[in-house]
């Protein structure tokens, strides 16, 4: 058994989903990315994203909780993906239900937590929004002002299940050594190999 869990969180537009699906590829472990998660369960029916954007969100964190535990009961790694709220921000407490799963089947997480500069982060999101691949799922549900981004990311600092926290700021991406992140999370992941 390999119980490990690698968990990208962080802020929005922080690449996090990029990362995810390559170091999925580099380790060859399983994955789950949220916003293609929502695009996979939402394909066949109409979703009104801004009136039932958020209770999607939801579905999705608990269709992935539910695949992740399955993964568990197993003892196989794999890596999640999510902008994970910690309790208080959503109905959800999506972290608490991470720790939770962590802790009843005795796994060690490593979390690579991405911020950067909101200012830019901002500006790459709205930008993302256009784009096809977003999937009309995770659209921007009405008006999503800078100062809303801002505390929406800065209310995912709290996030906390334990185990090693590695912080990436992607401002730039090019000033971001994520080769060595993924050697990094090889080294985690081979550990109980």
């Amino acid at each position: 058994m390999n119980k490990k869990i690698i968990i990208i969180d962080g802020y929005l537009a922080s690449g996090k989903s990029t990362f995810a699906v390559r170091l999925a590829k580099a380790l060859r472990v399983p994955y789950f990315v949220k916003d293609t998660f929502k695009i996979a369960l939402c394909a066949n029916i109409s979703v009104d994203p801004k009136e039932e954007g958020s209770r999607f969100s939801v579905v999705t964190f608990d269709a992935m909780m539910y695949a992740a535990e399955r993964l568990m009961e197993a003892g196989l790694p794999f890596i999640t993906e999510g902008n994970f709220v910690p309790a208080g921000v959503k109905k959800v407490d999506e972290a608490g239900t991470i720790k939770n799963l962590i802790e009843k089947y005795d796994y060690t997480p490593l979390t690579f937590k991405f911020t950067g500069d909101t200012r830019v982060l901002y500006a790459r999101y709205i930008e993302r929004d256009k784009t096809p691949e977003r999937g009309r799922v995770n659209m921007i549900r009405g008006e999503f002002t800078y100062d809303d981004f801002y505390m929406y990311c800065h209310n995912l600092d709290a996030f906390d299940v334990g185990g090693e926290v590695i912080e990436i700021d992607t401002t730039d991406f090019s000033k971001a050594d994520f080769e060595k992140y993924i050697e990094t999370a090889r080294a985690f992941i081979n550990l109980a190999l």
